[in-house]
């Protein structure tokens, strides 16, 4: 198997060779109904932890020999965590997933394989949204059931756009009405910006580059495309609106004041922010009253970032059988209704994105599903948080006005290939 360079996690290969007992090919032992276990489930989501606990709740009533602790741990903390978790061999049984992640843990052992969850009918893939299982699949081998699906749309501030006079956002909204709208919402004196601008590629840049028919990786994800004109005017003129525009905030500013924290305060009238906001927002008053949602602005096409996080099992599980019941729980129809009906997240099970709708009834939630069908999957590999470190760090400069996005793209390119290729 190919091994990811991850020093790190190099002594778990002989904690997982140790497992071989365990398995992941149902011959366990471990038979759910002979004794009590406990299983420890990992979220990051402030916000979606009730929901993940509503999910847990419902599984043991059916499973009561089986109890799930749900563990919540903060973003900026949750992978440094379970890094070390899963070097010393302690990770949790279940464990939530991202695609800037996934191919590490997946490449490295530390994720057991799910191959037989498909095979034997327990799981259908077809089932989910299309694309999201290939964030997760490793070797043609699946390591992550599809949780969810998300997208990025227009998040504005009702009461600022009735102040400045100007129409709120909907499907005819083009780059032209948003940039005119934003001069019009933006006041200086008052402190008060029409957009925020940040340097962050899936809440921002990445949503006008696809719609402007842009890429970031070639077909097989082998090659960065970053120096391209579709790709390099794209990520220019979102830069613009700070820099020569003067509608968002500066990029200086937006290190010290996060965009969704100036939104809730009602000093920025948009952003775009993804479908996973909308818990957030709902429990602020401010934007409870405030806020609502639109589809992005058309570019050359309509088009958003879609991407998904998943449900995956350590490899250093000691019930593996008992958390593939309960993953399979979590990925069937019912785990993920009552994500949907308390708001969690949008599934990634078709035909429910309805019920996540219904839940948010003060927002125009429909505006993310509806952007669902033009979604573009998020662009990775193997080695995407290197290659997005450093694009974010090379694209700094262009950020704070001192260069442009053209000047910098070769050696993003450049960059990124070498990263690609060292890695295999």
């Amino acid at each position: 198997m190919k091994r990811f360079k991850w020093v790190t996690l190099s002594a778990l290969a002989l904690a997982v060779l140790g497992l071989s007992g365990c398995g992941s090919n149902g011959d366990s032992k471990n038979a759910s109904d002979s004794k009590d276990v406990t299983l420890k489930f990992s979220v990051w989501e402030t916000f979606e932890a009730p929901g993940m606990k509503e999910i847990a709740k419902a599984f043991e009533k059916e499973n009561p020999n089986i109890h799930v602790d749900v563990e919540v741990t903060p973003w900026t903390q949750y992978w440094t965590k379970l890094e070390a978790a899963s070097t010393g061999g302690t990770a949790s049984d279940i464990i939530t997933m991202h695609s800037n992640e996934s191919y590490r843990y997946m490449s490295n052992g530390a994720l057991l394989n799910l191959d037989d969850l498909t095979k034997n009918g327990d799981i259908d893939l077809a089932n989910y949204k299309e694309g999201i299982s290939d964030l997760y699949t490793y070797e043609d081998s699946l390591y992550a059931i599809p949780k969810d699906v998300s997208t990025v749309a227009l998040w504005y501030n009702k009461a600022l756009f009735d102040e400045a006079g100007v129409s709120y956002p909907d499907e005819t909204w083009t780059w032209d009405t948003f940039l005119d709208a934003a001069k019009k919402l933006t006041n200086a004196e008052k402190g008060i910006y029409g957009y925020a601008a940040s340097n962050n590629a899936q809440d921002g840049y990445n949503n006008f580059v696809f719609q402007n028919e842009g890429t970031k990786l070639n077909e097989d994800r082998t090659k960065s495309t970053f120096d391209t004109p579709n790709t390099t005017d794209a990520i220019q003129w979102y830069i613009d609106l700070a820099t020569k525009e003067k509608v968002s905030p500066t990029s200086a500013q937006l290190s010290e004041n996060d965009p969704a924290a100036m939104f809730q305060s009602g000093r920025v009238a948009m952003i775009t922010h993804g479908s996973w906001m909308a818990n957030q927002f709902k429990e602020n008053e401010y934007t409870k009253e405030n806020a609502d949602i639109a589809v992005l602005p058309k570019g050359k096409i309509r088009a958003t970032q879609l991407n998904g996080l998943g449900y995956s099992i350590s490899a250093t599980t000691k019930h593996p059988e008992e958390a593939k019941k309960f993953l399979t729980f979590m990925a069937s129809k019912e785990g993920n209704m009552i994500q949907a009906e308390n708001g969690t997240a949008i599934p990634a099970y078709e035909g429910l994105a309805e019920e996540w709708v219904n839940s948010f009834p003060d927002f125009n939630a429909q505006a993310f599903v509806d952007e669902i069908d033009y979604g573009v999957l998020r662009p990775f590999n193997e080695v995407t948080i290197k290659w997005e470190t450093l694009e974010t760090e090379t694209l700094q400069d262009a950020f704070n006005g001192k260069t442009t996005v053209k000047d910098v793209a070769k050696d993003i390119q450049d960059g990124t290939d070498k990263i690609i290729s060292e890695a295999k």
